[in-house]
C-alpha cells in the first residue's frame, strides 16, 4: 500500500505506457488515462453528462463515486477469500483518484520566512487541512488491513463453501447462521471441527477486523458530527424530544434510573425497518434538545422546571442508546439525519471522509458476519463429535513470536507520526484498547461526559454484528 501512495496516480510511467483492461470477449476497454479522464468529467458535471447544468454539487458528486466503486467492487462479501486481481486492482486505482482531490483542500497557517538581511518576519503558507492529514492515512492504512485479512484466507484448506441451494439439510442446519439468507453460501466444517490452530488464527483475524470496524465507526461518526444541519431537516422535526420519542421511551430516559440495555431489550428490533425508525426518533430527538439548550431567548418551549443539567443529561442517554444501536446493528441503512446531511453537505473534504469510512464500515461489517458464520458452523460440528471439547475458544494473548498484540495504533501506523501530528490525533490507543472477553458491561457513570471513542469501547467491546450482510 505504501507504494501506491508514493506514486502520483495523474503522471504515468515514463518507463511503462499505460496499462489497458480487457474483458473476457477479448475487447480493450479505455486505457487508465482515459478512465481517469471519464471519472473526473463526470464528477465535474456533478454527475450530469448531458451538460444541462443539473447536477449535484461537488461534495455530494464526490461520495457517490466512493460509494459507488465500493458497491461495484466488494458488492456483497460472501466468501472468505481473496479479492480477484483484477477487482483489487481497480479499487486500489481508483480509490486513489478520487482522495487525490484532498491534496488540494489546504488551509493557511502562520509560519517564518528569513529574509536576505537577516530579519525574520511572520507570513502564511498553504498546509493541507488537520483533519485530511489525519484520517486519510489513517484510513487507506485500515483499507489495506481489510484487504489483507481476505488475502490471508487463500491458503486456508479446512473449511469450504457450497451453494445453499445445493446443500443437504445438514449442512444447512450447522453452517448457517440464518437460513433465510439464501444467497449466502453454507460454511462446510470437516468431521470433527476445525483444528486448534486454526480456531486461534481465526480469532485473531476476528480481532483485528473489529478494530477495523470500530475505527471506522469513529471517524465517521466524528465527521457526520460536524457537518452542518440542513434547515429543511430542522423544519420537520416535531416541537419537543417527548414527541419524538414516545412517552415509553421519553419516561425511561428521564427517569432517576437509566439502563439502555433494559429499555432496548423492551423495545421491537426484530426488523430493519424498525430499528431505522427507532434510531431516526433518537437522533431527531438529540438535535431537538441540543437546540433547545442552545437557545438562550427564552422562547423555548421547553418545561420551566427542567434545568440544563438535567437536559444534558437527558441528551447523553439518548446518544447512548443510539450508539449501542449503532454497534448492534452496524448494517443498518443511514438515518434521514445522515442522509440529509450528507446531500447538502457542501465540505469536499468532509465527503471524501464520510463516505470513505463509511465504505470501509461496511466491509468490514461483511468480513466479520463471515468469520462469525464460520465460528458458529464449528460450533455445531463440534458439539455434534463424539470427541467434542468444552474448552471454550478465547482470544490469544501473544502472537506466535510471544509478542503483545498489536494495537489499533500499531495497525494504521499513527505511532510512526511526529509530534505534531500526535498532538492533533485522537488517542485511541487510549480508548479503543483490546477487546475484554467475559466482561459484564455495566452502565456508564453518568457524572462524567464520555467521548463517541468512549462509548463505543464501554458499550461495544463484547458484541458482534447482527448477520446482515
Amino acid at each position: 500500500m505504501e507504494s501506491q501512495t508514493t506514486a502520483s496516480p495523474l503522471v504515468p510511467s515514463r518507463n511503462k505506457a499505460p496499462v489497458s483492461r480487457f474483458s473476457k470477449d477479448g475487447k480493450a476497454h479505455p486505457s487508465d488515462i482515459n478512465l481517469m479522464k471519464e471519472r473526473f468529467a463526470k464528477l465535474l458535471l456533478g454527475e450530469d453528462m448531458s451538460g444541462g447544468g443539473k447536477g449535484v454539487s461537488s461534495a455530494l458528486a464526490l461520495s457517490n463515486a466512493i460509494t459507488n466503486l465500493a458497491a461495484s467492487v466488494f458488492g456483497e462479501t460472501k466468501r472468505l477469500e481473496p479479492m480477484p486481481a483484477e477487482r483489487k486492482a481497480r479499487w486500489r486505482t481508483e480509490v486513489v483518484w478520487l482522495l487525490s482531490v484532498t491534496d488540494h483542500i489546504v488551509e493557511l497557517v502562520p509560519s517564518q520566512q528569513v529574509a536576505a538581511d537577516g530579519s525574520i518576519m511572520e507570513i502564511m503558507v498553504t498546509k493541507q487541512r488537520s483533519d485530511l492529514v489525519l484520517n486519510i492515512p489513517a484510513l487507506r492504512k485500515l483499507d489495506a488491513i481489510l484487504l489483507d485479512c481476505l488475502e490471508n484466507f487463500r491458503d486456508q484448506k479446512e473449511f469450504t463453501y457450497v451453494d445453499f441451494k445445493d446443500a443437504n439439510e445438514a449442512e444447512k442446519a450447522t453452517g448457517q447462521r440464518n437460513n433465510d439468507k439464501w444467497w449466502i453460501p453454507t460454511v462446510k466444517i470437516p468431521t470433527g471441527g476445525l483444528s486448534d490452530m486454526t480456531k486461534k488464527w481465526l480469532q485473531q483475524q476476528k480481532d483485528a477486523v473489529n478494530q477495523v470496524l470500530k475505527a471506522a465507526m469513529a471517524i465517521n461518526a466524528q465527521i457526520l458530527s460536524e457537518m452542518e444541519i440542513p434547515e429543511s431537516y430542522i423544519e420537520s422535526l416535531p416541537k419537543n424530544g417527548r414527541a419524538s420519542l414516545g412517552d415509553v421511551i421519553y419516561k425511561s430516559i428521564t427517569d432517576e434510573s437509566f439502563n439502555p440495555d433494559t429499555l432496548l431489550s423492551l423495545m421491537d428490533l426484530t426488523s430493519e425497518h424498525t430499528v431505522l425508525d427507532l434510531k431516526n426518533r433518537i437522533e431527531a430527538s438529540i438535535v431537538i434538545w441540543r437546540r433547545k439548550m442552545n437557545q438562550k431567548d427564552g422562547k423555548s418551549s421547553w418545561s420551566s422546571g427542567v434545568s440544563m443539567e438535567k437536559r444534558e443529561l437527558f441528551e447523553e442517554r439518548a446518544e447512548t442508546m443510539l450508539l449501542i444501536l449503532k454497534h448492534k446493528f452496524p448494517g443498518l441503512p443511514q438515518s434521514s439525519l445522515d442522509i440529509s446531511k450528507i446531500q447538502y453537505n457542501k465540505d469536499v473534504g468532509h465527503a471524501v471522509l464520510e463516505s470513505y469510512s463509511r465504505v470501509l464500515e461496511s466491509l468490514a461489517a461483511a468480513i466479520l458476519n463471515r468469520i462469525d458464520d464460520v465460528i458458529y458452523a464449528d460450533s455445531i460440528v463440534s458439539k455434534l463429535s463424539p470427541n467434542a471439547s468444552n474448552e471454550n475458544l478465547s482470544p490469544p494473548k501473544f502472537d506466535s513470536d510471544g509478542s503483545s498484540p498489536m494495537t489499533l495504533l500499531d495497525f494504521i501506523g499513527w505511532n510512526d507520526q511526529g509530534e505534531e501530528a500526535k498532538k492533533d490525533s485522537v488517542d485511541f490507543d487510549e480508548y479503543l484498547k483490546e477487546q475484554e472477553y467475559g466482561k459484564h458491561i455495566g452502565n456508564p457513570p453518568e457524572n462524567k461526559k464520555l467521548s463517541y471513542l468512549e462509548r463505543l469501547e464501554h458499550w461495544g467491546s463484547i458484541r458482534s454484528p447482527t448477520a446482515r450482510h
